[in-house]
């Protein structure tokens, strides 16, 4: 999965669990930042939500779920 899809998944669970817009959500998130494997093997990716501490915290968790799933990233083409 590429952090494009990773971003766009988010957004689609966060939008059916919460309601709101599609671009507020893409603007809380913010872009992936993807890390060398070479030094975290175990999950290369993170988020750095911008919003209010009950936003963040709905991020935040989903990601969490999401690490799971999906803890490696390749970069978007």
């Amino acid at each position: 999965m590429t952090a494009d899809q990773m971003i766009d998944l988010l957004v689609a669970r966060l939008l059916r669990a919460h309601g709101g817009q599609k671009h507020k959500w893409r603007t809380l998130l913010g872009p992936v930042r993807l890390y060398d494997r070479a030094t975290h093997p175990h999950c290369n990716w993170t988020l750095n939500p911008a919003g209010s501490p009950a936003e963040v915290e709905r991020v935040e968790q989903l990601a969490d779920e999401l690490r799971l799933a999906h803890p490696i990233l390749t970069a978007s083409r």
